[in-house]
């Protein structure tokens, strides 16, 4: 169905485009043309609203998580020279 909305059309119209965005997905209106707003279910908003897990369990989940990285730096390295 309908997924773009003039603004007028969805105010005059908004029951109907709650049930499509409940129905279909969501729904987005524009003024003059252009997309201001997308309106979308309670339950995908909180989908995308909630966090994915932690950083700490980001780092666990890595490929390299428990590798031995050696991350000593060489005493002799005094970094290098930059020109301000």
């Amino acid at each position: 169905m309908k997924t773009y909305w003039a603004l007028q059309d969805a105010k005059n119209r908004f029951s109907e485009v709650v049930e499509l965005t409940l129905r279909e997905g969501p729904q987005t209106v524009t003024r003059h043309g252009t997309p201001v707003v997308v309106i979308v279910a309670v339950k995908d908003y909180e989908k995308r609203q909630r966090p994915k897990g932690s950083f700490v369990q980001f780092l666990r989940d890595s490929p390299l998580y428990g590798l031995e990285l050696d991350i000593t730096r060489d005493p002799n390295d005094t970094g290098r020279e930059v020109e301000l």
